[in-house]
């Protein structure tokens, strides 16, 4: 089978991660796959803001708990937080995104890194505690959350696949 397809159908979302950080050629191999996604009129809109102070982490997570109505970590103990964002302003914002953090999980999967797409990052972006953040690194608040992309080694088994839903393509 193509090694492609293989990694794409063996990915999973991993949701118990090892404490310690993946090293910055794991991390740099999974960014720069993320700047290889496609983007609407090639305008490459996205960005990707690395979260790995466990205090920032923790204020994401409580944050993220927070809109979910949770009291458990959102971020399953991942030590690190990829936070995708993109230019509101842009028609395509949303799917320019997305296709970051596909190409993301895709990579890390490929890297045998564990990944999780964890939601509400436009929902926390798009508040004052987004809006403080988003300034305290400089960015500008046109950006909003596609989603927050975490990585870490896998602590356990890898998670059994789902089967496939019946009727899933349809040919006209």
């Amino acid at each position: 089978m193509n090694e492609t397809l293989k990694v794409l159908k063996e990915r999973r979302s991993i949701r118990k991660y090892k404490p310690e950080q993946i090293t910055d050629g794991e991390l740099n191999a999974i960014l720069e796959a993320g700047t290889w996604a496609a983007s609407a009129k090639n305008l490459q809109t996205p960005v990707m803001v690395v979260v790995q102070d466990k205090e920032t982490i923790d204020r994401m997570s409580r944050l993220n708990a927070e809109i979910q109505g949770v009291t458990t970590d959102p971020f399953y103990g991942a030590p690190t937080v990829v936070v995708v964002l993109a230019d509101g302003t842009k028609p395509n914002w949303l799917q320019d995104g997305s296709l970051v953090m596909g190409n993301l999980m895709t990579a890390a999967a490929a890297m045998g890194i564990g990944s999780c797409w964890i939601n509400r990052a436009m929902e926390l972006f798009d508040k004052a505690e987004g809006k403080e953040l988003l300034k305290k690194w400089g960015l500008p608040e046109t950006l909003r959350g596609v989603g927050n992309c975490v990585l870490g080694y896998i602590d356990g088994p890898m998670p059994e696949p789902h089967p496939r839903k019946d009727g899933w393509i349809f040919r006209v």
